[in-house]
C-alpha cells in the first residue's frame, strides 16, 4: 500500500477540505464516512480558512506593490539629497558661502565628500540636518541654494519620510496575518489528519486497490515508494482468486 503525505501548501489544503466537505454533502446519512462533529468543524474552518488565504495572497500582493513604490521614493530622495550637499560643497569651494557655514549642516568644512546615504536611516538623519541647515543658513542672511531648492528637497524627502511609516504600518499587518496564517495551517493539518484517519478506518477492510480508491475519492494523497508496484483492479482479482484457491477449513 502507498503512503500518504498531508498537503504541504495552502492551495492542497483547501482541496483537501473542499473534497471532504463535498464527498459528505453527497453521501446519505446512515452512509457517513466522517463523524457528524468533523463534518461541521470541516465547514465552519473551511470558510475561515478560504477567506484567509485570500487576505495573506492580497497582503501580500499589497506589500509587493509598496515595496516597489517605496524603492523609487528611497531612490528619489537620496538623489535629491546628495544633490544638494553636492551643490553646497561646490559654493563652498567657490567661495559663495563660508565653508565654516557647512557646520549648520552637520558637515565638515574641512572636506567635500558625500556622507554616507546607503541606509534609511542615514537617509532620515541628513535630510534632515539639510533642511534645518539650510533654515539656519538663510536665517543668519545668506542666499537659498537652488538647483535642487532645499523646498524641493525637503517635498520628497517628507514622502520618503510618510511612505517609512507606511511601510512599517504594511510590515506589521504582514507579521499579524502570517502569524494567524501559521496556526490556522496547524489547525488545518489536524483536521486533515483526522478526516484522513476516519476515512481510512472506514474503507480498512477493502481490497488493496479498492480501499486506494475509496480514499482517494475523499482527497487521501497517496505516493508510491521507489519501485513499490502500483495497485490495479488485477491487483484485487489476484487476491480474490488466491482466496478462492484456499481450501475451506473444516470446523
Amino acid at each position: 500500500m502507498p503512503y500518504r503525505r498531508l498537503p504541504n501548501t495552502d492551495q492542497s489544503r483547501l482541496h483537501a477540505l473542499r473534497t471532504a466537505v463535498q464527498r459528505a454533502s453527497e453521501a446519505d446519512f446512515s452512509d457517513q464516512v466522517l463523524s457528524y462533529k468533523t463534518i461541521t468543524e470541516a465547514q465552519r474552518f473551511l470558510l475561515v480558512f478560504e477567506n484567509q488565504v485570500q487576505q495573506y495572497h492580497s497582503n501580500f500582493e499589497t506589500k509587493v506593490n509598496a515595496n516597489k513604490q517605496y524603492r523609487h521614493v528611497i531612490s528619489n530622495a537620496r538623489m535629491y539629497i546628495s544633490h544638494f550637499i553636492q551643490v553646497l560643497n561646490l559654493a563652498a569651494i567657490r567661495g559663495e558661502i563660508k565653508k565654516e557655514q557647512k557646520e549648520l549642516y552637520k558637515l565638515d568644512p574641512d572636506t567635500h565628500y558625500l556622507p554616507d546615504l546607503s541606509s534609511e536611516e542615514d537617509l532620515l538623519v541628513w535630510g534632515q540636518n539639510i533642511i534645518d541647515g539650510e533654515a539656519e543658513r538663510q536665517r543668519l542672511g545668506g542666499f537659498p541654494i537652488y538647483n535642487p531648492s532645499i523646498n524641493k528637497v525637503k517635498v520628497y524627502y517628507d514622502i520618503f519620510k510618510e511612505q517609512q511609516v507606511n511601510q512599517e504600518m504594511h510590515r506589521r499587518n504582514t507579521e499579524r496575518v502570517t502569524g494567524d496564517m501559521t496556526e490556522l495551517r496547524q489547525q488545518a493539518d489536524a483536521l486533515i489528519l483526522d478526516i484522513w484517519n476516519q476515512v481510512e478506518a472506514k474503507y480498512q477492510n477493502k481490497l488493496p486497490y479498492e480501499k486506494l480508491r475509496s480514499c482517494q475519492n475523499y482527497g487521501l494523497i497517496y505516493y508510491y515508494r521507489t519501485g513499490e508496484k502500483k495497485l490495479t483492479p488485477d491487483t484485487d482479482k489476484a487476491i480474490l482468486q488466491l482466496r478462492a484457491q484456499q481450501p475451506e477449513l473444516s470446523l
